[in-house]
């Protein structure tokens, strides 16, 4: 899938955009200040929406023109009907939710994909800072133990896990370290993950 091109602010935003088709309608779960959804704007003329609960973040979308509703995805998706979204995104923000379960579900109702990406914590420099004693910290996990907002930690293949658990067909993955895609052994060479997932059977 072609990107239109555009300096991204982040090395798996140009994947997320091949994730997601032209013009499609998004939801944008934890947007933070919009800069994703205001690259896809740009990169593939979508349309739609961000959530998130962060007051300054609120406002920092809204200068970054995006459409914004302030709310907390621990209370669900109620409020959107089924198949209501192309595509629902939730960037690097999975690890910081509660309830995984519960949103995944809510995902993949309310949108005919999405897209979800969150830092590996199996990714070998981690592993290293872990035998040495310590929590790992990182450009993808860069908050000390003590501070951070992540919750839920996981690896690739505990986030396969839960897909099959959960009944959610796995139709994509692209796994990056350096920003680079790494094909071997994603599950210890990979910093991020990324997949694009929907309803299964």
């Amino acid at each position: 899938m072609t990107v239109r091109a555009m300096r991204s602010p982040r090395p798996d935003f140009t994947i997320i955009a091949g994730m997601v088709r032209p013009g499609a309608r998004v939801l944008d779960l934890g947007c933070g200040d919009g800069a994703l959804m205001r690259f896809l704007a740009g990169a593939r003329g979508v349309k739609g929406y961000g959530i998130e609960i962060d007051d300054a973040n609120v406002l920092a979308a809204l200068i970054n023109g995006v459409n914004v509703l302030q709310g907390n995805l621990e209370r669900g998706l109620a409020s959107f009907a089924d198949a209501s979204f192309d595509t629902v995104l939730l960037s690097q923000t999975l690890q910081a939710m509660r309830n995984i379960e519960a949103l995944m579900r809510e995902m993949v109702r309310v949108g005919r994909e999405a897209v979800v990406s969150f830092p590996n914590f199996r990714y070998e420099p981690h592993f290293r800072q872990l035998e040495a004693g310590r929590m790992p910290v990182s450009r993808s996990l860069p908050f000390q133990w003590h501070n951070t907002p992540n919750v839920h930690l996981c690896t690739l293949m505990d986030f396969e896990d839960l897909c099959a658990q959960l009944r959610i067909e796995i139709v994509e993955r692209v796994a990056l370290a350096d920003g680079r895609p790494v094909a071997l052994d994603p599950n210890v060479n990979s910093e991020l993950a990324i997949y694009r997932v929907r309803a299964g059977g």
